[in-house]
């Protein structure tokens, strides 16, 4: 099942619909008592899961309710506003590449546990959205990664448990200010202004049962058989698949959890796939970012997500 938030038209509000071959089905006019907004329904998933699935597997057009052709849609980010965002740094490929590109060896503590920084939840946009380049930056970048959304409340989540706290997948692409996120790690903190002016998540949210036949189970979570492509302006820069994953967003789920509550509408990232920023290939490999660019995250199963960067 397809999730997504839609509109029609610009400063309407977020409704959500499931996405049914080429046509968005409005949830809520679609089954009685249903809330509108994707964070509602994600509060009671585990009350509105089977219904939904149900509607998800009907042939044709509801006999009741409305459904859009979904070019006539507005697709906004599945979780327009999520309750929180935590971000993993969680493929060794990566963080090795980009640390040996700042002249630095691979720190042991990364392997002691996956780490995470919050982000800006208010920050969030869809695909075909417009990414405001910042007005100080001369180093824009993407990041082509995995995000899971949690549909059920839970605190020290055994790691063996986590998965069945996912409510679905998508890809993400954690903007990156790379000169102002320089400056700003020195001082010892994390990212701030790096990193806070735009996430972009969807283009909707796929349910761990659409993923199952590349699922590889394990004793510390699942991970997916998935490639994961970065282009430029229609030029592939990068490649990576997701079962290279290091942490399993169930270990990621676990750390997250310890002595603090998740809740339905949190967002998880998984950190940058091996190559998957310019900041790891190099600027011989392709200049940052800039005003007009093209950026199409694409991974199996969930489809394609794209921005253009604008000043």
């Amino acid at each position: 099942m397809k999730l997504v938030s839609y509109r029609m038209q610009e400063q309407q509000a977020w409704r959500a619909g499931i996405l049914r071959e080429d046509r968005i089905v409005d949830i809520a006019s679609s089954l009685a008592g249903a809330p509108p907004g994707m964070l509602e329904l994600l509060d009671e998933w585990e009350r509105w899961i089977e219904p939904l699935q149900l509607l998800s597997q009907q042939a044709g057009t509801p006999a009741e309710g409305q459904s859009f052709p979904l070019e006539a849609v507005l697709l906004g980010s599945p979780l327009p506003r999520p309750r929180s965002f935590r971000d993993f740094y969680s493929f060794e490929a990566h963080v090795k590449t980009a640390r040996a590109r700042r002249g630095l060896e691979m720190i042991p503590q990364w392997y002691h546990f996956p780490v995470f920084y919050f982000s800006n939840a208010a920050a969030f946009v869809g695909p075909n959205a417009y990414v405001k380049k910042p007005a100080t930056t001369k180093w824009l970048d993407y990041e082509l990664e995995l995000a899971c959304v949690i549909g059920k409340e839970g605190v020290d989540i055994p790691v063996e448990q986590a998965d069945r706290y996912i409510a679905g997948y998508c890809i993400l692409n954690d903007w990156s200010a790379r000169d102002l996120q320089r400056e700003e790690v020195k001082v010892g903190l994390g990212p701030a202004k790096g990193k806070d002016f735009a996430t972009s998540m969807g283009p909707w949210l796929v349910t761990p049962d659409e993923l199952a036949d590349v699922c590889i189970a394990g004793e510390e979570g699942n991970r997916f058989a998935l490639t994961m492509v970065a282009r430029v302006n229609g030029i592939e820069l990068s490649r990576g698949y997701f079962q290279d994953i290091h942490y399993t967003f169930a270990q990621m789920i676990a750390r997250a959890s310890a002595d603090c509550p998740l809740y339905p509408g949190d967002v998880i990232g998984s950190g940058t796939v091996g190559t998957g920023c310019i900041l790891e290939l190099g600027t011989e490999r392709h200049r940052w970012l800039e005003a007009g660019d093209v950026v199409e995250l694409e991974v199996d199963r969930l489809g394609v997500l794209q921005n253009i960067i604008s000043e």
